[in-house]
């Protein structure tokens, strides 16, 4: 799962709107919380570049085609104990709701797990389905370059750019 940096006040936002306002819990702080749900979601963006990081320079020093970076991300992920791709958004609401029963800006919470992860998992399924499109806009203006090569990640990341500033993303 893919959560952009730019959209994690607009998510932390949205998830803490949906918990307050089914009274699922109660705090005295709404913009701590929200904070801490942000400093959760950057912490998943960071952990994810750094294993993409890791994953691409292993590649490179061991002459291994671009094509196994999936692999060879996957193989880093699961030895730091990461979720990517699918599981990527059950682990990123595990982690946010082992946040929330911690937390000293929470002071109550009236949900149990599977209700609050229901309404966590709304957000980031919004996102998802929003970077879902726009990834397979970018694919598609993508078809000449081949997937996995050094020139395919910087035409991607640009034209990814472009979309998402027509866009206003």
């Amino acid at each position: 799962m893919r959560i952009p940096k730019s959209r994690v006040p607009q998510i932390a936002s949205e998830m803490l709107r949906r918990l307050v306002e089914h009274q699922d819990i109660e705090t005295e702080n709404p913009v701590e919380v929200e904070q801490d749900l942000q400093a959760v979601l950057n912490q998943y963006i960071r952990e994810e570049q750094e294993v993409t990081d890791k994953a691409k320079d292993l590649i490179a020093r061991r002459g291994l085609p671009a094509s196994q970076l999936g692999q060879v991300k996957r193989q880093l992920a699961e030895q730091r104990k990461l979720k990517l791709g699918d599981e990527g958004m059950d682990y990123v609401i595990d982690q946010l709701i082992e946040f929330l029963m911690h937390s000293h800006n929470v002071d109550e919470i009236y949900a149990p797990d599977h209700r609050l992860r229901r309404l966590l998992r709304e957000p980031l399924r919004s996102l998802e389905s929003v970077e879902g499109s726009v990834d397979a806009q970018v694919r598609d203006q993508l078809k000449h370059v081949q997937e996995g090569t050094a020139l395919w990640e910087v035409e991607y990341q640009r034209i990814l750019e472009d979309v998402r500033r027509r866009k206003g993303l």
